[in-house]
């Protein structure tokens, strides 16, 4: 089975065969040495000088983190939402007694940055804007570069949603900015699921410092006083750090700028496929299409379910559906981490071989 998801992704041999080494010590030597790089490596790919801190959860629990060590019950934030993640994000705020200011966008579009603005200005007392970096269920792409410098221009706290966005998409954290950034690690690291990685800024620990929600397992403070001593608080999911270890030693071996020309060309590649096969984007500016997933409208007649089951069938190749109110509208292909060009074009070629025995006639300029 091909994976061709947003996550899990894919994982070469290599990382594969470093998760099966055996069990060490959490608070031992080996395992102060594995941290310590890991660590460093993270920073490099995040651009950031900030502290960093890998948690033993999903990406979800990395959201949660987020929010809990930055906020205060009663705290009004600003959730920026593009989809179904962005939901997400807001309903962890909700939960933990955040006052939610929400600005919607439709599925397709980016948040745009003057909204953010005007939207923070109109309501006294906005803490935080809480936004998506890279919205895995309608496959875009928010430009936080320039949401970031509007963040900055506010002085409001910037907490970023990155799961399968850094790693795989341009995010120099340090210059864009992110007073809290979160990924993890089953998505662009080319590693299992089982790791959160977490940078937070001078300001998100001023921040945590007033924060009154609840918290104990994901308390940062607890994350920083271990890694001081070349720790984590509790115990770590200790075969996945192995994997990533790997994982961001064959990244560092390609290159930043070359992970993230590859991931451009891949979505660029699906892209023109599945356009030159008669069907249309989700993303309304491919300007803002996202080159780690894109979800795309079945042909009229083509039930999204029933193209994700025959590609299936037919080519040993699983694809996403689409999720929340999009479910078993559209079909989404996952682009991020351990891909090729070679790898997206497997799926091109199933969904021309697919289509027509769902009723569709594919265009002849698409025959190959």
């Amino acid at each position: 089975m091909e994976l061709r998801i947003p996550g899990p992704t894919p994982v070469p041999p290599e990382v594969l065969q470093a998760g099966a080494q055996p069990m060490i010590n959490h608070r031992g030597k080996e395992f102060a040495e594995i941290i310590q790089r890991v660590t460093a490596r993270l920073q490099k790919f995040f651009c950031t000088k900030n502290d960093l801190y890998v948690l033993t959860c999903s990406g979800t629990g990395a959201m949660e983190a987020t929010i809990v060590n930055t906020l205060s019950p009663g705290d009004k934030v600003l959730a920026v939402t593009i989809g179904e993640f962005g939901e997400r994000f807001t309903d962890i705020a909700k939960a933990f007694g955040a006052e939610i200011i929400p600005l919607k966008y439709e599925h397709g579009l980016p948040a745009d940055p003057d909204d953010i603005r005007k939207a923070v200005r109109s309501q006294s007392g906005i803490k935080a804007v809480m936004i998506t970096h890279n919205e895995t269920s309608t496959g875009v792409t928010n430009d936080i570069q320039a949401i970031g410098a509007v963040v900055r221009e506010l002085g409001v706290l910037f907490l970023v949603d990155s799961v399968s966005g850094i790693g795989s998409l341009p995010y120099p954290v340090d210059e864009w900015g992110g007073d809290v950034v979160a990924t993890a690690s089953q998505k662009g690291w080319m590693a299992p699921p089982g790791l959160a990685m977490v940078s937070i800024s001078a300001k998100g620990w001023e921040a945590h410092a007033a924060a009154k929600m609840p918290r104990s397992y994901w308390d940062f403070s607890a994350a920083k006083s271990y890694l001081a001593r070349n720790q984590t608080p509790w115990t770590p999911a200790v075969s996945v750090l192995y994997s990533l270890d790997k994982g961001l030693e064959m990244m560092e071996q390609e290159g930043l700028d070359q992970v993230h020309a590859r991931h451009a060309r891949v979505g660029a590649l699906v892209r023109d496929g599945v356009r030159a096969l008669g069907m249309k984007l989700l993303v309304k500016d491919e300007r803002y299409a996202s080159n780690t997933v894109t979800a795309v409208w079945p042909p009229e007649g083509v039930d999204a379910n029933k193209l994700v089951q025959a590609v299936r069938a037919e080519n040993d190749i699983e694809l996403a559906g689409g999720q929340g109110s999009l479910a078993g509208k559209i079909f989404r292909v996952g682009h991020l981490g351990w891909v090729t060009e070679a790898d997206v074009q497997k799926v091109i070629d199933s969904l021309r071989v697919v289509l027509p025995k769902l009723g569709y006639k594919v265009p002849a300029a698409a025959g190959r």
